[in-house]
C-alpha cells in the first residue's frame, strides 16, 4: 500500500529544513533536543493552513527564533508562537512570545521568588499604594466578566513590583501600538485575556525585571512589536530630548582658543600693512 503524498509546501519546509546549514543552526541552540523541535516546525506548518501560505524559509527562520530562546512553539503550550501577518498584501510570519514564555525566561535567572499574571473580574476592587506602587486585590468574584489584568514579581532580595491595567486601558494601549489590533484573526480579536496578560507581564519585566541574556533577546526577536512600541517610545521621549553636538562645542573651543592665541601675537594699535 503507497503512502499518501505530502503537499508541496510540506516537502518544501522539510527541504529547508534538511538543509545542513539549517540543522547545525537548531543543533547549535537545541543540541540533541533539536530532531525533535524541528518535528514540530514540520507539524505546525502542516495543520496550519495559513502558515502554509508562507515562504518556508522565512517560517524556518522564524521558528529558529524561538529555538535559540529554547520555547516550544506548540499552540496548546503557550510559550512562543510562529503567526503569519500580511505586510503588504503578502503572508509573512512572525515569532512571537506568549505571556508564559516571558515567565519561563524571567524564572530561569533563578533570581525571583514569585512571578504572576491574572484577570481581575467584576466585583473585585483594585487598591494602589501611589507611593510604592504596590496593589492590593478586595472584594469578591461577581460574575466571569473580566475588569483588568494585573502583573506581580518579587525577586529573591526582596524587591516587589505590581502593574495593573483596566479593560479599557488595555484596549487603547492594544489599538495604539499593534497595526494589527483589528483584524479579525488578530489575537486582540481571539484572545483578548491573553494578549492582555502578556501585556502586563512585559511592561512588568521591561522596566523592572532582571536583563538577562536571553530576555534582552526576546525582546529584540519578537518582531511583533515595532520601535513605536511603548517601553521604546518612552525611552525616546524621554531620555533624547536634546541632541548634543559634541563636535561643534568642539570646533568652538579650538576656535575661542585659536582667537586668544592670535590676540597675543598681535601687535597693539593700527594695523598699517
Amino acid at each position: 500500500m503507497s503512502k499518501p503524498k505530502q503537499p508541496a509546501k510540506v516537502k518544501q519546509i522539510k527541504k529547508v529544513l534538511k538543509s545542513p546549514s539549517v540543522q547545525e543552526q537548531f543543533e547549535n541552540a537545541l543540541g540533541e533536543n533539536s530532531g525533535a523541535f524541528v518535528a514540530s516546525v514540520i507539524e505546525l506548518y502542516n495543520h496550519d493552513d495559513y502558515l502554509k501560505k508562507c515562504d518556508p524559509n522565512k517560517v524556518v527562520m522564524e521558528a529558529l527564533k524561538a529555538a535559540t530562546l529554547k520555547l516550544p512553539i506548540n499552540k496548546q503550550l503557550g510559550f512562543a508562537y510562529v503567526v503569519p501577518y500580511k505586510q503588504k498584501g503578502k503572508p509573512t510570519p512572525q515569532f512571537q512570545i506568549g505571556y508564559k514564555g516571558y515567565i519561563q525566561l524571567a524564572m530561569r535567572t533563578g533570581q525571583y521568588r514569585y512571578l504572576n499574571a491574572d484577570v481581575i473580574y467584576e466585583g473585585e476592587e483594585i487598591e494602589e499604594n501611589r507611593l510604592t506602587g504596590n496593589i492590593e486585590i478586595t472584594g469578591e468574584k461577581e460574575s466571569e466578566k473580566v475588569q483588568g489584568y494585573f502583573a506581580y514579581m518579587e525577586l529573591i532580595n526582596g524587591f516587589s513590583k505590581t502593574v495593573y491595567m483596566s479593560k479599557e486601558d488595555m484596549k487603547k494601549h492594544g489599538k495604539k501600538y499593534s497595526p494589527s489590533y483589528n483584524y479579525k484573526s488578530s489575537a486582540w480579536q481571539t484572545d483578548f485575556d491573553s494578549m492582555g496578560l502578556k501585556t502586563v507581564i512585559r511592561k512588568l519585566l521591561s522596566k523592572y525585571g532582571i536583563m538577562s541574556t536571553e530576555m534582552i533577546t526576546a525582546f529584540s526577536k519578537e518582531t511583533n512589536y515595532t520601535p513605536e512600541e511603548e517601553v521604546q517610545q518612552e525611552i525616546d521621549e524621554k531620555a533624547n530630548s536634546e541632541v548634543l553636538d559634541i563636535e561643534n562645542e568642539e570646533e568652538e573651543g579650538k576656535e575661542t582658543k585659536q582667537e586668544e592665541e592670535q590676540e597675543k601675537q598681535e601687535p597693539e594699535g593700527p594695523d598699517f600693512a
